[in-house]
């Protein structure tokens, strides 16, 4: 079996994931550019390969089990295993004027379609992946997080957190809390499993208002996916440190 790394990012055709598999690449990873659009998907790796990147596509919609499956058989017909998993792909959800998800005006299929992208496709695609993970001798897992999960921040009348988002914030709260119970399960083993936060990053995501470059923005990830054996598992990153739950 080869000796180069192996990486699937999911939602990689652009923004924060796009240049997590880029940093990836150039440290010489094989990268799975997972996404669900065709073009975009394919765009991504042509631009990685002409910058001298090994990497491959991986049509992949994390809400769908038939997708998933497929994603996981081609990456081991591809390579055979996988040594890191960025679980990236992420959505919003509808907001109202100002950027805002209103709680008492919410529409629950909103609430629902966030939940399925944001925390059930993160736990389907893990689960997923687990096996061709389980090969590696340092496998490493990657959610990429928000600050505005943070409760002791969203709960701090001092901390300016930003607008109320009652559909994306909770879910990335939820998706925190599912990180620490994989961080549980594998306590002991060699599989390292974090929460990332990018910062605020101007992409298509945030509307293009942000302070932060998605290659800013992709740097604790890429971090938390390089970690060395022994390195910290079960907790919740940004570029100064620790983000308190």
């Amino acid at each position: 079996m080869s000796e180069t790394k192996i990486a699937l990012v999911t939602g990689a055709n652009k923004g924060i994931g796009y240049e997590i598999a880029t940093g990836l690449g150039a440290l010489g990873y094989r990268v799975g550019v997972g996404a669900r659009d065709e073009a975009r998907r394919e765009t991504a790796v042509e631009k990685l390969r002409a910058a001298g990147m090994d990497a491959f596509a991986v049509p992949l919609d994390v809400t769908g089990d038939q997708s998933v499956t497929d994603a996981a058989e081609l990456i081991e017909r591809q390579a055979g295993r996988l040594d890191v998993l960025v679980n990236n792909a992420g959505i919003s959800g509808e907001m109202g004027p100002g950027w805002v998800q209103d709680p008492t005006t919410l529409d629950l299929d909103v609430v629902r379609a966030v939940v399925e992208t944001n925390v059930i496709g993160v736990i389907r695609v893990t689960n997923a992946m687990l096996p061709l993970l389980q090969r590696s001798t340092s496998p490493r897992i990657v959610n990429v997080s928000s600050a505005v999960a943070s409760l002791t921040r969203q709960a701090d009348p001092d901390i300016e957190i930003g607008p109320i988002m009652a559909a994306y914030s909770p879910s990335k709260s939820f998706l925190n809390a599912v990180t620490v119970q994989y961080a549980r399960q594998f306590a002991g083993t060699n599989i390292l499993i974090n929460a990332a936060c990018p910062g605020l990053v101007a992409t298509d995501f945030t509307g293009f208002h942000g302070p932060r470059t998605p290659e800013q923005g992709a740097a604790t990830a890429i971090r938390l996916a390089t970690l060395p054996d022994g390195g910290p598992t079960g907790a919740f990153f940004e570029d100064d440190g620790v983000i308190p739950w």
